[in-house]
């Protein structure tokens, strides 16, 4: 599904029909309408309806100041409910976290100026509030700031980014922050500070990735944007202007990292990261994600892609998601790496409005807590995509608090059949994608 498809099935517009004997009003009439805050679907903008038609969410949420904790059906602040479940998420301990015992948390405010500069028919899904949505939750719940470790932001530099992009690509990029309002494609907008944006974000995830290697930091997630996993080498789409996992890959092998593991679970194929690593048999690429026989977006993804490369593509099609992600780890524990990466798109997330998947936020944390049994536990988030604010910032929450748990992580597999095996994850994927690099099949 792609933006215009999603907003292609809302329409107010009734055709009347012909009647002789009634004279037609000379005045048009405006249909006054609203978008939500949480998923940017449109509603109409009548006294009795303050509840957004697709997810439900109140007119006047708070959602941006209290994050998910805030009540959906209202426009005050926490319920009784979103207060015990705030109780939950605060950790027993208090004071100042100790960088290397903690995870490292990477933002910087600046990338909220990156926004399309004139809305279309509807809100961009990619926008700003994605980002104060998921800080807000982590502030409510008082993660962040307070219990993890910040990172400085700084820019990506031009040479860092040619490991990964072509000269064309960075200046395109670049070129942006001399124009107003631009396009990629699209769907895929700059304005003035977009660049600087997407060197932040890429910046951040770098450094981010070389503490965690090396060991000032435990683990780290990037709360960053604009996303990163379908920008390749020579272009900018998908929303994506520079491919931040990649550059995250490069920067913890510079710190010493032999093989790195990224596992991207973004419902949509991440094609930039497939292309940029596709002879490089230091990193291993894992992408679970919708396909639809290439009609999903965006379009690339298929078993037969890699006939006459050195990948091997594998798809599965099982109904319960814990059997099919412990497929994943089976073969990624067989690379043994180093570092890993999680391109972290939530946008299989129950009430996604792109992705129309079902996975919880017990789901996601239950993924990250396997995957933290590889690599020593060196982990690394990256934010992708996500677009229902309530599922994104939910989904992050729980995938940050697996990271700050100090349980002991064990390799957990389960095998196909038998019953709840889920651990409240509820998903079916259509498609997983293993990047492996002259391996045998096991």
């Amino acid at each position: 599904m792609t933006v215009q498809d999603m907003y292609n099935q809302e329409s107010f517009d009734d055709e009347d029909e012909d009647d002789s004997d009634w004279e037609p009003m000379q005045k048009h009439v405006e249909i006054k309408k609203w978008f939500c805050t949480n998923c940017t679907m449109v509603n109409l903008d009548d006294v009795d309806i303050v509840y957004c038609d697709t997810c439900g969410e109140h007119k006047e949420s708070g959602i941006l100041r209290h994050g998910f904790f805030a009540s959906p059906s209202s426009q005050e602040g926490l319920t009784g409910i979103g207060l015990e479940v705030k109780d939950r998420y605060k950790d027993s301990h208090s004071g100042i976290p100790q960088s290397d015992s903690c995870t490292a948390i990477g933002f910087d405010e600046r990338m909220l100026l990156h926004s399309e500069v004139e809305m279309k028919s509807h809100p961009h899904p990619e926008r700003p509030d994605r980002l104060r949505a998921i800080a807000a939750s982590l502030a409510t719940a008082g993660i962040f700031p307070g219990r993890c470790y910040p990172i400085s932001a700084r820019e990506i530099t031009r040479e860092e980014l040619k490991k990964i992009h072509s000269v064309e690509q960075i200046e395109a990029v670049e070129l942006t922050s001399r124009i107003h309002a631009s396009y990629f494609t699209p769907d895929t907008y700059a304005n003035e500070h977009s660049a600087r944006a997407a060197r932040l974000a890429a910046g951040l995830c770098a450094d981010l990735a070389s503490a965690i290697f090396s060991g000032r930091a435990k683990n780290g997630f990037a709360l960053v944007r604009p996303p990163g996993h379908h920008a390749g080498v020579r272009q900018s789409m998908g929303f994506c202007l520079h491919n931040n996992a990649a550059v995250a890959a490069l920067a913890a092998q510079a710190a010493g990292a032999k093989k790195v593991l990224i596992v991207d679970w973004d419902v949509h194929h991440g094609n930039g990261t497939q292309e940029i690593f596709e002879q490089n048999k230091s990193v291993l690429y894992i992408s679970l994600h919708r396909h639809e026989g290439g009609r999903f977006y965006p379009g690339t993804g298929a078993a037969n892609e890699v006939l006459d490369s050195p990948h091997f593509f594998f798809p599965y099609y099982y109904s319960s998601p814990i059997n099919l992600f412990s497929t994943c780890i089976i073969s990624a524990s067989e690379f043994s790496p180093d570092f890993t990466i999680i391109s972290a798109g939530f946008d299989a997330a129950r009430g996604d409005p792109l992705g129309c998947c079902d996975v919880t936020p017990a789901g996601y944390a239950q993924m990250t807590h396997m995957l933290n049994a590889l690599s020593g536990g060196k982990l690394l988030v990256v934010l992708e995509g996500g677009y229902n604010l309530r599922s994104i910032s939910s989904s992050a929450t729980s995938v940050i608090k697996e990271n700050k748990s100090r349980r002991y992580v064990g390799l957990l597999v389960h095998r196909c059949g038998g019953s709840g095996e889920e651990k409240g994850c509820c998903i079916i994927f259509l498609t997983v994608i293993f990047v492996q690099n002259q391996r045998d099949v096991k």
